[in-house]
């Protein structure tokens, strides 16, 4: 898909957007976050993930958009559902959830041309201390590499701010995978990089529109694909949690484009 013709790339290959940009993000945004608060009702013991994705799937058309991973490199579905010591692109399918599970939802949308990309936690029935701890270490780490977005800092002041707060709790994040550029596209540089050096890597412009996606292991933070080309698992079997923003930079700091409509990003707090 063409790029708007008014951005422009920087030395690096990102792609600066200009003010007017920023509302496609929005809206794209606000549908995939919109879905993402949806599903949460039928997250329960007994469920498929085949049938949270068919609910993700049907919702995707009725709001007017469409599904940015259905057919994208053959991958046939409009969610990945990451359950448990699944890291990420776990595929939906007839395995059901079972209580205490917690799983990763992630929807990218695709309304008037422009992508919106997110992922969240969520919890089937009774949830443990240790996946708890987990899940909020993971959504906190987010926010504080989200805190570290503002022209003038780097790429590599994200990562170290999330590295930095996660090896501090005593858990590990994944280097195999990162997030990344997107706009009128789904992926694009940079390669958004959850650890690193402060002041290393390019710098942040207003316009910049990228994700910040941590996974965060309770173990090791190496990981392994599967045979089917695309579920991630951690190699030691330890819990994996993941959340994902998409967002913009500002000349003041960072527009979130994806937040949850009902404030339910976090699966802990009171559903209203």
């Amino acid at each position: 898909m063409e790029e708007t013709h008014r951005s422009r790339l920087t030395k690096n290959g990102i792609r600066i957007y200009e003010d007017a940009d920023f509302q496609g993000m929005r809206d794209a945004g606000a549908v995939t976050a919109q879905i993402l608060d949806e599903v949460a009702a039928l997250v329960v013991p007994g469920v498929t993930t085949g049938e949270l994705d068919a609910f993700i799937e049907r919702r995707v058309v009725e709001l007017g958009t469409k599904s940015a991973t259905i057919d994208y490199k053959g991958y046939k579905h409009a969610s990945c559902i990451s359950i448990n010591h699944v890291v990420c692109h776990g595929i939906p399918g007839s395995k059901k959830l079972k209580d205490g599970d917690i799983l990763n939802i992630d929807v990218t949308v695709i309304k008037d041309g422009w992508f919106g990309d997110s992922s969240r936690m969520y919890v089937a029935g009774t949830l443990s201390r240790k996946a708890e701890r987990l899940i909020e270490v993971t959504h906190d780490a987010l926010m504080i590499g989200i805190e570290a977005v503002k022209p003038g800092n780097t790429f590599g002041d994200i990562g170290a701010a999330i590295q930095t707060y996660v090896e501090a709790q005593r858990m590990s994040v994944v280097r195999d995978f990162c997030g990344h550029g997107l706009g009128r596209v789904f992926h694009a540089p940079p390669n958004v990089l959850h650890y690193g050096r402060e002041g290393t890597g390019p710098v942040l412009e207003e316009g910049m529109f990228f994700t910040i996606e941590p996974m965060v292991n309770l173990g090791r933070p190496e990981t392994k694909v599967l045979g089917d080309d695309w579920t991630a698992v951690t190699r030691d079997k330890s819990l994996s949690a993941q959340y994902e923003h998409s967002i913009g930079v500002t000349a003041t700091g960072a527009e979130i484009f994806t937040l949850s409509p009902t404030n339910t990003f976090h699966p802990t707090y009171k559903k209203p």
